[in-house]
């Protein structure tokens, strides 16, 4: 996991490995899905747990082409809509044959050592804990802010 390759939205690299110690929840992100209103719990979500938990949000388009800005209309659409402070990632895609190497540790059973997972739709989430390890992935319906994924570092 920490050994995975990505950029951030303005370019720059993303260390995971400087999240060690920490939650991590991943969510493919997208502006124009039904689901968006979640960057408002995700920013919320990462606000009270900081100490403890780094949200990662990853663009993505390929789920009805929700997602069809360059990186500079993401950032601005994200800060300006909904105060989002937390990682911003490149966009890219999260199945398929061109699915990114994080997504391909989040979602083959292989990689993660726990569990096989098909991305479904724009904010689903994966749970990753403090050493590393896949916990559980959440489909969009399941909001940031539930039981589910707030009883893991509370």
């Amino acid at each position: 996991m920490y050994s995975i390759q990505m950029k951030c939205l303005d370019g720059s690299d993303l260390d995971f490995s400087k999240y060690k110690g920490k939650f991590l929840l991943i969510v493919n992100v997208a502006s124009k899905c039904g689901f968006t209103p979640q960057y408002k719990d995700l920013e919320k979500l990462f606000s009270q747990y900081k100490d403890r938990l780094m949200v990662i949000g990853v663009p993505c388009n390929q789920f009805a082409s929700q997602e069809p800005g360059a990186a500079s209309e993401i950032k601005a659409f994200c800060e300006l809509n909904y105060g989002v402070t937390f990682v911003l990632t490149e966009k890219v895609n999260v199945k398929g044959v061109h699915q990114h190497e994080l997504y391909q540790w989040l979602t083959q059973r292989q990689f993660n050592g726990k569990s096989n997972s098909t991305v479904r739709w724009n904010f689903q989430k994966y749970l990753v804990g403090p050493s590393g390890n896949l916990i559980a992935h959440y489909y969009s319906t399941t909001s940031p802010l539930s039981k589910r994924i707030t009883k893991n570092f509370i």
